[in-house]
């Protein structure tokens, strides 16, 4: 399995912010982020997460899809499990998706970040051998019920997403549409 140490994550993120100081003055203010300094994050390895430092840096046009990639990687604890910070971020994450002010390539990549999340969020049958043993059981996870609880408690969001009609072609593919509709119960 594809693990990578949770310190090499930390580390990389402070690099990308020591070389890239300006680059979440542009999207510092937006409306989508409103409330992200304040929020509840996860300490990592004992110390504050960065994650509401990066998440501005998304819009910046020359260091977006960077820091993109080192936010997928901080949301996510390996191919098969969001960590704990991701129930924090999904509120923000959904709100940044429905923002024309980011890439396209910005907000297609956090689509799909979301649509992974709403995907492992999803309850493991404790009587499937396969799902446990790659997935494991739901009370050794409990990111994925908070997970699950931030989709619902925010369901008018993806509910918009999927209902948008000026949204480009491609940001939300059928998997993802899918994926949303099942976590924020939009059946």
């Amino acid at each position: 399995m594809c693990v990578v140490d949770a310190a090499a994550k930390e580390a990389a993120v402070d690099r990308f912010l020591r070389d890239h100081p300006r680059a979440g003055l542009s999207g510092r203010d937006r409306p989508a982020l409103l409330g992200c300094a304040d929020a509840a994050w996860p300490q990592a390895s004992g110390k504050p997460s960065r994650i509401p430092e990066l998440l501005p840096c998304l819009f910046d046009g020359d260091t977006g899809a960077e820091a993109l990639h080192l936010l997928g990687n901080a949301l996510l604890e390996d191919l098969f499990h969001v960590s704990a910070a991701m129930p924090v971020a999904v509120p923000f994450l959904l709100r940044l998706v429905a923002d024309p002010h980011l890439a396209i390539a910005v907000r297609t990549g956090l689509a799909g970040l979301l649509a992974l999340a709403a995907h492992l969020s999803e309850p493991v049958d404790a009587d499937d051998e396969g799902a446990v043993l790659l997935l494991g059981l739901d009370d050794e996870h409990p990111e994925r019920e908070r997970c699950r609880a931030a989709f619902l408690a925010h369901a008018s969001v993806p509910a918009g997403l999927l209902d948008d009609a000026s949204l480009p072609d491609g940001l939300l593919d059928a998997d993802e549409r899918e994926s949303l509709r099942t976590a924020g119960a939009l059946r």
